[in-house]
């Protein structure tokens, strides 16, 4: 998938294109509307991610001159404005998907993949009230989680942690995409805190514990 990624904020920016970049996207960044306009109309994109409040164009006059013409690509506005008249007018402009600051970057994946499945034509998929993996079950709505039916005590960051695993089974989850999803943007990308909690989580749900491997300079990935 590429993705133009349109955010005049430095540190944001970096957060949202080394996050989606370890989904194994294509993100270009540029920082105004401007440039925005520029790069659409010499590259494809699948996706475009718009902060709205930019220096020069505003997100809302980018979008506007997108659909003006003719342009199709899915607009997911990012901004830190979330009143219902902001929303209102984001989405009677063109946009596609509007998502307020500070976001849950597993909700910002869960949109972009969204979108993308809508402009492909595929159906959204319903997510299972009660996870299963092994002898380990998480309910959703309980928040339970058992091993061969004893239930097992998780704190709030584990349960995340470990919901995180379940509804990414087989796939490789870099510790950066971990930190962004369970802890948000504002974490220390340096901590080492997935790490101790990936230990913590391994512990508690005994046996099953070694259904996380490890990936050497790379992250995790639940069997």
């Amino acid at each position: 998938m590429n993705i133009l990624l349109v955010e005049d904020e430095a540190r944001v920016a970096d957060f949202i294109r080394r996050g989606l970049s370890a989904e194994g996207w294509s993100v270009d960044h540029v920082p105004s509307g401007e440039d925005a306009l520029e790069h659409v109309a010499a590259s494809n994109y699948d996706i475009i991610l718009l902060d709205l409040m930019l220096p020069g164009i505003q997100g809302q006059d980018v979008c506007r001159k997108l659909r003006a013409r003719k342009s199709k690509i899915p607009i997911l506005m990012l901004t830190a404005l979330d009143s219902p008249e902001e929303r209102v007018e984001g989405l009677k402009i063109g946009a596609d998907d509007y998502l307020p600051k500070p976001f849950d970057f597993d909700e910002l994946i869960a949109r972009v993949e969204a979108l993308h499945r809508r402009a492909n034509s595929y159906a959204n998929d319903l997510s299972e009230t009660v996870i299963t993996c092994g002898a380990l079950t998480f309910d959703r709505r309980s928040l339970q989680v058992a091993v061969e039916g004893q239930e097992i005590q998780l704190s709030k960051k584990e349960r995340d942690l470990l919901l995180l695993f379940l509804t990414n089974v087989g796939r490789v989850l870099s510790r950066e995409r971990i930190l962004n999803s369970v802890w948000g943007m504002n974490e220390d990308p340096l901590t080492n805190v997935v790490d101790v909690y990936v230990g913590r989580l391994r512990r508690k749900i005994g046996a099953e514990g070694q259904r996380i491997v490890t990936l050497r300079n790379v992250g995790y990935r639940m069997t």
